[in-house]
């Protein structure tokens, strides 16, 4: 078989002269022509620790797949960083990344015809972007993650990307001094690196590993490790065994993989924003999960690890004692996973983990099955009259499991984190956030500014939110977000006022508002969208063709013409 099976369209033809004299020019020997062409994508941009070093990794992954004879093709792609953008308008571009990413790699790749991908990735939306980008196009790929940043120090505090802005809440509240708030800035990001807790990135990372998408021990190491280096110089091997047996996404990419990267975020206690980006990459691979998938895992599957935004561990404390493979390992043992599986190492994933050390009682960051943290999973799936279609919870068990109090209601970020800063928000309101959703945002902007301003005034464990918006995965408290239908379709969290009394119920599995039907139509009747925020360019485009947070916020456009025509017929 041969193994440029897709570049010899262009570089053996002998009708394309101009093709073959282009890829000379550029530097190819003629020999090179005839080689595997491997797509090295890197979502490096400066000004961003999450993204700020991946280049010079892609370069890394270049000398490996020359070393095993074949030609890297280094191109790039964007990011957004959710760290930076949090809090402001340009917060709508973050999801909508996700897309443009994977539509970039996909149109690149399929355009110049490479025979393999690497994606070199650091950042929220990076990580599913092009998983979905290698799942479109089926051919041998692997993702690289940049790794985990290093955690920051001040004052003996251990810091974090969150403590800032849970400094900021501080702050607000008098708690804080002036000097020792702009330390915890100055401190709390030491050098390259994807944000430390379980975050989004890191939850997205080790998805990829679960899934088999990533090299084993790639989601837990370092940015600024020599095993990140190494990784990235053995890469060209694993992309050399892949193009010749011939192993693509999609022979990876099976329904129990998915089922065993939500055993593992569930376990890790990850974001929520993995309900988004799992469902999207299951699309693109022609696997259908739904919420249902989320909460069957979550009835099953208990929280074990230790780690922050709830408890006290980052990923690189993870990382000195096994990092995610011992505690795959760990789940195996136990029967959680399934591990005859392929990955991208041309091995099941009981074979890459044969020997890896399980992790043991010699640490308390992975707790047991018989003492776990939670005794199911954290990420819990609510419907009611308040969600016809859905909402997504993160609950961790600190913060209780059922909440009612009297609507605050707030139409958009700006005006909640106003009514912060004026001490609007009492103890025992349930705060709701709505149109950020997917079309309301447009983009569905995370509340991560307001949810850490609310834990650094205090309010934490006071009171609960409610959004058709997302959350951080450095969020916690008692926070439901993805209300589905949002606000902008008309949905019924668009007819709360304040007031009004909401009950949230993470055991029941619930979310309702306690208003009489007839006064629910009468509002409805009343109700008018709002003009959009936006008149051109690419949210506005991504409002058009979204579907839905229940069916993860793709852009196709066969979903988002069923959610408008499911919107119409409910307000009809």
């Amino acid at each position: 078989m041969a193994l440029n099976k897709y570049s010899r369209i262009y570089t053996q033809d002998e009708s394309l002269p101009a093709s073959q004299a282009m890829l000379i020019g550029s530097g190819l020997s003629e020999e090179d022509l005839r080689k595997p062409f491997v797509g090295i994508c890197s979502t490096g941009f400066d000004g961003n620790t999450c993204n700020m070093h991946l280049n010079g990794l892609a370069d890394e992954v270049k000398k490996g797949v020359s070393q095993f004879g074949m030609v890297g093709l280094r191109f790039n792609t964007i990011g957004v960083s959710d760290g930076i953008t949090n809090g402001t308008p340009g917060m709508r571009y973050s999801l909508v990344s996700r897309e443009v990413i994977a539509d970039s790699i996909e149109t690149i790749t399929g355009a110049h015809n490479y025979d393999a991908l690497a994606c070199v990735v650091g950042c929220d939306k990076n990580m599913p972007g092009s998983l979905m980008a290698m799942a479109r196009l089926n051919r041998p790929a692997l993702m690289v993650y940049g790794g985990t940043i290093k955690g920051g120090d001040f004052k003996g505090q251990k810091l974090n990307i969150v403590s800032c802005f849970e400094a900021y809440g501080k702050k607000l509240n008098g708690a804080i001094s002036e000097e020792d708030y702009k330390g915890i800035i100055r401190n709390a990001c030491p050098g390259p690196g994807a944000c430390g807790g379980m975050y989004t990135a890191n939850t997205m990372a080790s998805a990829a590993e679960a899934l088999g998408m990533s090299v084993p021990f790639s989601s837990s190491s370092p940015a600024a490790s020599a095993e990140k280096q190494a990784e990235c110089l053995q890469t060209g091997q694993y992309l050399l065994r892949l193009l010749e047996r011939d192993i693509k996404p999609r022979d990876i990419l099976v329904r129990e993989a998915f089922e065993n990267a939500l055993v593992l975020i569930t376990v890790l206690g990850g974001s929520t924003n993995a309900v988004l980006h799992l469902i999207a990459i299951a699309h693109a691979a022609g696997i259908k999960l739904t919420l249902q998938d989320f909460q069957a895992v979550s009835d099953r599957v208990p929280v074990l690890a230790d780690l922050k935004p709830s408890g006290k561990y980052l990923m690189e404390d993870l990382s000195a004692l096994g990092g995610v493979p011992a505690v795959m390992r760990t789940l195996l043992n136990e029967g959680l996973l399934t591990g005859d599986l392929l990955t991208v190492t041309g091995e099941t994933l009981a074979e890459n983990l044969a020997h890896v050390k399980p992790l043991g009682a010699e640490q308390d960051l992975l707790r047991p099955l018989s003492n776990p943290i939670k005794v199911d999973g954290h990420i819990q799936t609510l419907y009611g009259n308040l969600a016809p279609k859905g909402a997504v919870a993160k609950i961790s068990g600190k913060e209780g499991h059922r909440f009612e109090g009297p609507a605050i209601v707030f139409n958009s970020e700006d005006e909640l984190n106003e009514g912060i800063t004026q001490g609007k928000i009492q103890a025992g309101q349930v705060v709701v956030i709505r149109y950020v959703g997917p079309k309301g945002g447009p983009g569905m902007p995370e509340m991560l500014k307001p949810t850490s301003a609310i834990m650094g005034a205090g309010l934490g464990d006071k009171v609960a939110l409610i959004t058709d918006g997302r959350f951080s995965g450095g969020t916690h408290g008692f926070v439901i977000g993805h209300v589905c239908p949002e606000a902008y379709d008309g949905g019924t969290i668009a007819l709360v006022e304040n007031g009004d009394l909401i009950t949230l119920d993470a055991k029941a599995n619930t979310v309702h508002l306690h208003v009489e039907e007839a006064l629910l139509q009468l509002r409805r009747s009343n109700w008018r969208r709002p003009e959009t925020v936006v008149g051109q360019g690419v949210l506005l485009k991504y409002l058009k063709t979204v579907s839905d947070a229940s069916n993860g916020c793709i852009t196709d456009l066969e979903e988002a013409h069923v959610n408008e025509r499911e919107a119409s017929h409910s307000l009809a």
